[in-house]
């Protein structure tokens, strides 16, 4: 059988592929934020001294990354609803991303605290510096530089795991192309379209975390490690 490809019929639609794709990236923008600051809180608390802290902490961890992003997606938008909660499609979708994420980045940024040795803590605490103090310029700087490759692959991920909000009608790329393919009859053609943008969203991201890192760990900079 042969195929014709037929992009001029998408050609109308270049307005709706682009308000998707940038609904993609908001919810990104927001989840990357949020997410990495829960993470962070997250980290520290299964670190601390607290057992039912860091028990409360782990069992988050565990939860999320051992459920499946749709079934938790489902869970918040679907299931409150059920009980009378109904949450706004964007709302629920961007939260959904912040939870999910937020798990995944806690695990990260603990492996790069682990890395930090004792004894430069002990050495700051020597100096008399405060507890915040210690946890950022001790603890947290040095421990978000080592994991920053790992932190913005994970938010790039997050990205294209997006998609899935498509499934509760968030007007993201991917529902955008549900409803361009079901109008023009041309699916392969929307999709590969749909697959481009993706990739250069990803490499627009993975640019910009590059940009981000050099200007926040001028250290790495000066010695020409990749970020």
């Amino acid at each position: 059988m042969r195929y014709e490809f037929d992009f001029d019929s998408l050609v109308a639609y270049w307005p709706s592929f682009l308000r998707g794709a940038l609904m993609t990236l908001e919810m990104t923008a927001l989840a990357t934020v949020l997410g990495l600051a829960i993470g962070v809180v997250l980290a520290i608390g299964r670190r601390g001294r607290s057992r039912w802290i860091a028990g409360l902490c782990g069992a988050y961890v565990e939860i999320v990354r051992n459920t499946p992003y749709l079934i938790q997606i489902f869970f918040l938008f679907f299931g409150l609803s059920s009980i009378g909660l109904r949450l706004p499609i964007f709302f629920a979708a961007v939260l959904t991303m912040v939870i999910n994420v937020g798990a995944y980045t806690a695990e990260i940024v603990r492996a790069g605290i682990d890395t930090v040795p004792p004894g430069q803590v002990e050495a700051a605490q020597a100096l008399g510096l405060s507890t915040p103090q210690i946890y950022w310029d001790v603890i947290l700087r040095p421990a978000l530089e080592r994991v920053y490759p790992a932190l913005t692959s994970q938010f790039v991920l997050m990205m294209l795991a997006s998609s899935i909000t498509s499934q509760i009608s968030a007007e993201e790329l991917t529902a955008v192309a549900n409803n361009i393919q079901s109008d023009t009859f041309r699916p392969f053609e929307t999709y590969i379209v749909v697959a481009v943008l993706y990739l250069a969203m990803a490499m627009l991201l993975k640019f910009g975390f590059h940009l981000f890192g050099q200007a926040i760990f001028p250290r790495r900079r000066r010695l020409g490690t990749p970020l």
